[in-house]
């Protein structure tokens, strides 16, 4: 009785640790960032952890009642917030709208009706198959994202986190798979405990880096970073990397390297006969670049824009432009030149022509 005693103490003394710094951590979130989307978002998973943790203490569902409805939905909307907070970290150009709030408050209502036991037992057993898949779901894509743009990830903090998110992502879905799918495991309290532990590691690790001065200034900044700019972070490369900047300069905008489709950072940097880390760090801290894919694009967008703009080349397809400039298909093309100017390729191409031929006829007239 002694042992279950101490557990059970040290099981409360444990969530209301982990609990406190959770809010704590969303809070300083705010408080530091508070227009960084990033941030919103982590602030919005470290407040769903925090709910979890109070959620999955034993005992708490025998208990709860129309008063622990919110801290319920907190908890069972954090999936898909944790899968939003690892788009905006890991992906430059994701931007997470109210669109997503449909889905995440019919996840929550339906934890809601299962935590509160307000539909028939063949029901909530469905629900609660359903909140488990869901979880997995969510846990796994927020691993995809973090994976996915690995390759592309300029920013070496941010690299390094992305092993510890997709270790304890993983911890974080072998326990929900195991407390919402084995109904024995379900009601073991350390399940639930490591469960709450592993959100919580995650959470205190991502804020930690994020409140780190200079380190979350790269962490939480946009593409182009915000945190450190060219003409700042030029002045902190070494004389060897301003060396390779230059070689790099030349590469890129002499030797049109950006032309070759599917080209990657590690073809760039066996090229120039330098490691990958090093050309990473000379394009992040040098060129303010986040993202290899964005600052391929840069160069790529610059050279079709003064093809699209050039009379001579008036009757060229966008297709080829797009072709030539590196981009493998039309479609990238677009979005990425709509992203970077704000009209697509095609009404570019009309204002620029249009305003030559408009420089034109003013100079005649005047003649």
């Amino acid at each position: 009785m002694a042992d279950a005693a101490t557990l059970s103490a040290l099981n409360l003394a444990l969530r209301g640790g982990v609990v406190l710094l959770l809010l704590l951590i969303g809070a300083g979130l705010l408080h530091d960032r508070p227009r960084a989307a990033v941030a919103r978002l982590g602030a919005l998973f470290a407040l769903g952890a925090a709910a979890y943790t109070v959620c999955s203490m034993p005992g708490f569902h025998a208990r709860a009642g129309l008063w622990s409805a919110p801290v319920i939905a907190l908890a069972v909307g954090n999936n898909l917030v944790f899968w939003l907070f690892a788009r905006a970290l890991f992906g430059d150009d994701v931007r997470s709208g109210p669109v997503y709030l449909l889905p995440w408050a019919a996840i929550s209502a339906a934890g809601v009706v299962g935590a509160l036991g307000l539909a028939p037992d063949p029901d909530l057993r469905i629900i609660g198959l359903g909140l488990a898949a869901q979880a997995i779901l969510f846990a796994g894509l927020a691993v995809a994202q973090t994976l996915g743009s690995w390759a592309a990830d300029l920013v070496e903090p941010r690299r390094r986190l992305r092993v510890f998110i997709v270790a304890a992502t993983a911890l974080h879905i072998a326990l929900t798979a195991a407390a919402g799918l084995a109904p024995r495991l379900d009601a073991t309290p350390l399940v639930r405990l490591a469960d709450a532990l592993s959100l919580a590691l995650i959470a205190v690790t991502v804020a930690w880096a994020a409140l780190r001065g200079s380190t979350g200034a790269l962490l939480l900044a946009s593409e182009p970073h915000e945190g450190l700019k060219p003409a700042t972070t030029i002045a902190r490369l070494e004389p060897s990397d301003m060396v390779l900047l230059r070689r790099l300069e030349r590469e890129m905008n002499e030797d049109r390297a950006f032309r070759r489709d599917g080209l990657t950072i590690g073809q760039l940097a066996h090229g120039l006969s330098v490691p990958e880390y090093r050309l990473r760090r000379v394009i992040n801290r040098g060129l303010g670049h986040r993202n290899f894919a964005a600052y391929l694009n840069s160069h790529r967008i610059a050279e079709a824009r003064a093809a699209l703009a050039d009379p001579s080349q008036a009757e060229v397809p966008i297709l080829t432009i797009a072709l030539d400039a590196g981009f493998g298909s039309l479609g990238p093309f677009n979005r990425a030149f709509k992203a970077e100017t704000g009209l697509t390729p095609s009404a570019y191409r009309r204002a620029a022509l249009g305003e030559l031929a408009d420089a034109d006829l003013a100079l005649g007239s005047a003649a």
